[in-house]
């Protein structure tokens, strides 16, 4: 059970990324709620990851919605339309710029707290940085993305001035807040080392990402069962873009067909920038019987997926800075009671090998990856539940819902944790 000792108390969130779009943030602020806190939130215009607006949706709005209690303020953004390099660029710095104009309509609230949920870009946080000396509250930044390392696999920046300007601005907002929340040891290390020549340092402390408990239902879908069956089935689900490096999964695809293996499919199960990319990769590759792309579904569906799923595949990029992070894809698979194929290095490959779950290989190892696919096919149905076993055990003893979110309004509202 959660504590509700912050009953009462009242935050603001930022963050250009909300519901009705798929982040972990949406279930953050409902749990706040749940234990009594007034939540408002200012964010963006959904378009993520397609670049087109939510049905519904327009520049024009709605700009003013609720959302499990909280009230949510919408500013204007420039959609990621067509996910090309300078439309990225424009939803990225159009954000920021708009939410400053939408300050006003807070002026008559009061805050306790503001709360930055910082995917990409880093440039959210300058709202919040602004709402924060408004409203003499403390800010409180989750980096999900650490930035500038983040940005280079959306966005190749060559320049060198370029990218010391991102360092620059990167490391300005880091420290302008009063404290920080890292998912990892290494991420908070390199945050450490960013923020230590500000005035005053922020605190930093350490909390992973949590995963929802839904992902820990056992859900038999007797039709989606029936369709996918006769094959070993290894499922991605989630964002289709760069970091999730699933080209790497087509080069290992390509060699255990090669080996004379036949007998897998992979489902993908959601959407993103890199889709048409891939799906040109597939084809060029003669896999196309070999992957099928079931589009997005809500996340309560996820389990639906899962369920029929022999295995689950999780990838990064091969990035010194990625290593830093821990996804939530990893921890929502854990729930899932399923072995995963992870590919990854640094934090996501030590949790996911100390957890029992997986089958791990560095990122962007292809021959390694196949190599594994091949074991977990071959391993005895017993095995496979075991690590499935293993992966649920992990979740519920470290990645829990209420164990995380406890920490969470702890640093947001408390006086942090140790």
């Amino acid at each position: 059970m959660r504590e509700k000792q912050y009953k009462g108390k009242r935050v603001l969130v930022v963050s250009q990324h909300f519901w009705p779009e798929n982040f972990r943030i949406n279930d953050i602020v409902a749990g706040f709620v749940e234990d009594g806190v007034e939540v408002d939130v200012l964010c963006g215009l959904p378009n993520y990851p397609t670049g087109e607006w939510y049905e519904g949706y327009s520049y024009r709005g709605p700009r003013r919605e609720s959302y499990a209690g909280a009230e949510v303020f919408r500013s204007g953004e420039i959609p990621r339309k067509g996910n090309t390099n300078p439309r990225i660029f424009f939803n990225y710095t159009s954000f920021p710029l708009f939410a400053l104009f939408s300050l006003p309509r807070l002026r008559k609230r009061r805050y306790d707290a503001i709360f930055s949920y910082e995917t990409s870009p880093v440039l959210m946080i300058f709202p919040a940085v602004v709402a924060a000396r408004l409203k003499k509250a403390p800010l409180t930044c989750y980096v999900l993305d650490l930035w500038p390392e983040n940005l280079y696999p959306y966005l190749q920046v060559k320049s060198g001035v370029l990218r010391r300007l991102a360092q620059a601005v990167s490391d300005w907002l880091y420290r302008r807040c009063n404290r920080l929340i890292a998912m990892t040891d290494g991420q908070a290390k390199q945050l450490e080392k960013v923020t230590q020549s500000a005035k005053k340092r922020p605190q930093i402390v350490i909390i992973p990402q949590y995963c929802e408990d839904f992902y820990a239902q056992d859900i038999v879908d007797e039709q989606l069962s029936a369709r996918h069956a006769e094959k070993f089935t290894i499922l991605f689900a989630g964002n289709i873009s760069p970091l999730q490096d699933l080209t790497n999964l087509v080069r290992a695809m390509r060699i255990v067909k090669d080996r004379g293996e036949q007998g897998i499919q992979v489902l993908i199960v959601g959407d993103g920038m890199s889709r048409q990319e891939l799906e040109r990769e597939i084809e060029s590759s003669g896999l196309s019987d070999c992957f099928t792309f079931c589009g997005r579904c809500e996340p309560h569906e996820i389990p639906r997926w899962t369920g029929i799923a022999d295995a689950l595949f999780a990838g990064l990029a091969d990035s010194e800075n990625l290593g830093l992070t821990l996804p939530a894809k990893i921890t929502s698979y854990f729930a899932a009671g399923r072995p995963l194929l992870v590919a990854a290095n640094d934090e996501a490959a030590r949790a996911s090998k100390a957890s029992g779950a997986a089958l791990v290989s560095a990122a962007g190892d292809s021959e390694a990856l196949a190599e594994n696919i091949l074991a977990l096919v071959h391993m005895s149905e017993e095995e496979r539940r075991k690590m499935g076993q293993n992966g649920r055990r992990c979740y519920r003893e470290h990645y829990s819902r209420d164990l995380l979110l406890n920490q969470i309004q702890q640093v947001v509202l408390g006086d942090g944790v140790e």
